[in-house]
């Protein structure tokens, strides 16, 4: 089993959510992922991505990223979203795809507070549709165990 189907796996048995909106990783890596959800079982009335499924779908890749780095440094603690805020600039037409990427300064730091004082802090970006149709900026916040 890939890094990804293990994450997905392990985001679908968490978030039973993730499953209904059928949301997949596409691209894992230790600095990228990208994620998909068609947009049939995600759409509103006006046959475009429902608001709440873009912001559901973009703070899964967040977080999806946050664990994955978690899972790459070994490091243990329960991660929470501390404050995210999207700004929906187009409606979305197509399926729902986000990407977010995180620095190598990035993941020191996180890593780096995890570690000394028991609690990471990773604010991330991330983008909804090649416009990008909407982004997503939110703080991820572990706390060790």
């Amino acid at each position: 089993m890939t890094a990804a189907q293990a994450l997905e796996q392990k985001i679908r048995t968490a978030i039973p959510l993730s499953a209904a909106m059928q949301f997949s990783i596409k691209v894992l890596n230790q600095d990228e992922i990208q994620v998909s959800a068609p947009l049939e079982p995600n759409i509103n009335v006006h046959g475009t991505g429902f608001a709440g499924s873009i912001y559901s779908a973009a703070i899964l890749t967040g977080w999806a990223l946050c664990t994955h780095v978690m899972d790459e440094l070994e490091l243990d603690g329960d991660l929470v979203v501390a404050k995210a805020e999207i700004s929906y600039r187009a409606p979305v037409t197509a399926a729902l795809e986000c990407r977010c990427h995180v620095s190598a300064q990035q993941r020191d730091s996180f890593a780096r507070g995890l570690l000394d004082s028991g609690k990471g802090k990773l604010l991330l970006e991330v983008e909804v549709g090649d416009r990008p149709h909407a982004i997503l900026q939110a703080t991820f916040i572990a706390v060790g165990r």
